[in-house]
């Protein structure tokens, strides 16, 4: 498996709307499995395929795993335990409750930031899964916080987008100042 980069704000691709998947071939499952190990590997609980610069409709998550620290050189810094991985592929939330609950939500894409976002407590969810084959499921808790998370980065939207103005302006100037300081840093490390 290959780590990916990850696409962090204020990257304009993550404002991007992304394009349905024609097929799930080889090279998409792999191009999922790598996603998911991505998100272990950075602590998420879901990942877009735009989040590591793939403008397709393709989600990865797991709410259930648990990480304990590997002590073996070789491989991950992480052991991946109660795995119960989700493969999500051209997802679309068909329905949703009237119900809300919130939850404070961060982002892989906004290291550092997080607030509390109000979003329907279920939704109906239709994608297709690592082999083609279509679902429709109805989630409820986390699992329909974070589907919801993901399928709004598939439409160019964050969950910043769902906040104050004032709380994003916020996150925004801070991860524009995490990018000025990390480009500055880069710089004055290969200067000679």
């Amino acid at each position: 498996m290959t780590i990916l980069k990850l696409v962090t704000s204020p990257d304009p691709l993550l404002k991007k709307i992304s394009s349905k998947v024609e097929k799930i071939d080889d090279k998409t499952q792999e191009l999922m499995k790598n996603m998911l190990e991505t998100m272990y590997q950075e602590q998420g609980i879901g990942l877009a395929a735009v989040q590591i610069g793939v403008l397709k409709k393709i989600i990865v998550i797991d709410v259930d795993y648990k990480l304990e620290i590997n002590h073996e050189e070789k491989g991950s810094k992480y052991k991946i335990l109660n795995q119960n991985p989700r493969f999500l592929v051209n997802a679309e939330i068909i329905n949703q409750s009237t119900q809300n609950s919130n939850y404070k939500e961060g982002c892989l894409s906004f290291p550092g930031a997080s607030s509390d976002v109000s979003r329907p407590k279920e939704v109906e969810v239709r994608y297709l899964d690592l082999n083609g084959k279509q679902h429709t499921e109805k989630m409820s808790g986390l699992l329909a916080t974070c589907v919801q998370h993901e399928v709004d980065h598939t439409n160019g939207i964050t969950f910043v987008d769902h906040i104050s103005k004032l709380k994003r302006d916020m996150i925004l100037k801070k991860m524009a100042k995490r990018k000025k300081d990390s480009t500055r840093s880069n710089k004055d490390f290969n200067v000679l």
